[in-house]
């Protein structure tokens, strides 16, 4: 029998490890080639790793929620071959897969398949395919983040005795850390602020640390974007009050057989026709060359908060989508970001962003730029709120927008024009909507 070790591969876009989510096999499993052995977790999306190898699994590499570097071992795969065999030759059918990989099949990961056989393609050959049924393991906890499977193992909570309050019974971190109290033994009674022998506690504050959570695939990186754009980008933050009265009439009035769009696909329609007309904000800064590079066409990043973090999605090519179209793409992106299915390509390639923070429910926020975007445009929530209107006080639908900027690329006036085009247009769709 001989054994073939599987590396975690290249996943491209210059990432050089992963955070293993969870393993899609167990020991003893019998696996055909292609078949998903593990789900990952980049800086850019989550995952599923294929085998170049069929047989069984003899050995998994690695706990759930740790960081593998590529190259590092993945599997051990049995094959059943003679022993004596090269164990540097692969089966036919591994030698097949290493061929369509090279050439571009698209076979290679999900998320990160090629142009010439897309991600859809591959799952309707695959479902097309016969396939034996692998001899799975006992079925295993609904979790997707390696930071709460990592949690629950070091505080001993079983995750298949616990039931998730997430979605679909997705269990949370919030789970786990009842369960951590609920296993915890009552403290004995003690002087107060005596330390706890041993604790480990905050060396500032000198209190008990609850838990220590590290940054993982997305949130590591965001992290490290942020922290980049504050420490090199020069902002300047403009908003300004709307009326957006107007705007949910003219919402309302293309009720019809198809779904309305919704107030982010209207606004976002209007800030892409803001772009045309101050293309100073739809741009890249090159610190190098000392120029500003502006960009033919947009595309629109979408900022959604998820639970691997705050993700960007972006609508490629939205200056040529419609209201419609632009809403389409919009709810697409936003739910495959939060289910962990958006691709590394989708998720990147960024010209400028829109973030509705409205939808958490505060009214203005002065956001970080996304780097290397030079803007960002932000939605408030839509509140009635008395307005002056002709010299009368009445009750209007008011927003609030805001504009974070890279002073570099333009000075307060561009900011201010462009966040009063936007803001003219949600006051007076109908005459934007002429104009464009």
């Amino acid at each position: 029998m001989s054994r073939r070790v599987f590396t975690l591969p290249d996943l491209g876009e210059g990432l050089t490890e992963a955070d293993l989510v969870r393993w899609l096999v167990a020991v003893g499993d019998a696996v055909e080639v292609d078949a998903p052995v593990a789900e990952v977790e980049t800086a850019k999306a989550v995952v599923e790793v294929p085998t170049p190898y069929a047989g069984t699994i003899a050995e998994l590499h690695g706990e759930e929620g740790a960081t593998l570097a590529v190259g590092a071992p993945l599997v051990s795969v049995e094959d059943g071959a003679d022993a004596g065999a090269d164990p540097g030759e692969l089966d036919p059918a591994a030698e097949a897969y290493r061929r369509e990989e090279r050439a571009g099949s698209g076979n290679v990961l999900v998320g990160y398949g090629t142009v010439e056989a897309p991600l859809r393609s591959r799952r309707r050959r695959a479902a097309a395919r016969p396939q034996p049924a692998p001899q799975r393991g006992a079925e295993r906890p609904a979790v997707k983040s390696p930071i709460v499977r990592k949690l629950a193992r070091s505080h001993g909570i079983d995750l298949a005795a616990l039931t998730g309050s997430g979605p679909g019974g997705l269990i949370v971190r919030g789970d786990v850390e009842a369960a951590i109290a609920a296993a915890r033994p009552p403290a004995p009674p003690q002087a107060r602020d005596a330390p706890d022998a041993g604790a480990d506690r905050d060396a500032r504050t000198g209190l008990p640390v609850r838990a220590r959570v590290p940054l993982t695939g997305g949130r590591r990186t965001t992290a490290a974007a942020l922290t980049r754009s504050r420490r090199e980008v020069p902002e300047a933050t403009t908003w300004v009050d709307v009326d957006a009265t107007a705007l949910l009439e003219f919402r309302a009035a293309l009720a019809d057989d198809r779904p309305r769009p919704g107030v982010l696909a209207v606004v976002a329609r209007f800030a892409v026709a803001g772009l045309a007309a101050f293309p100073a904000l739809n741009s890249r800064f090159d610190p190098d060359r000392g120029e500003v590079v502006e960009l033919d066409g947009v595309n629109l990043g979408i900022a959604a908060q998820t639970d691997r973090g705050l993700l960007v999605p972006a609508v490629r090519g939205a200056h040529r989508l419609g209201m419609r179209a632009l809403d389409a793409e919009i709810r697409r992106l936003t739910a495959a970001a939060r289910d962990g299915s958006a691709t590394a390509a989708e998720l990147t390639g960024g010209s400028f962003t829109l973030n509705n923070y409205g939808v958490l429910g505060v009214d203005g926020s002065a956001a970080i730029v996304n780097h290397p975007e030079v803007a960002i445009l932000g939605l408030g929530r839509i509140l009635a709120r008395p307005w002056v209107v002709r010299g009368e006080v009445v009750p209007r639908s008011i927003t609030q927008l805001s504009l974070v900027f890279d002073h570099r690329v333009c000075d307060g006036g561009t900011a201010a024009g462009f966040l009063r085009f936007v803001a003219d247009a949600i006051e007076d769709p109908l005459s934007a909507l002429a104009e464009l």
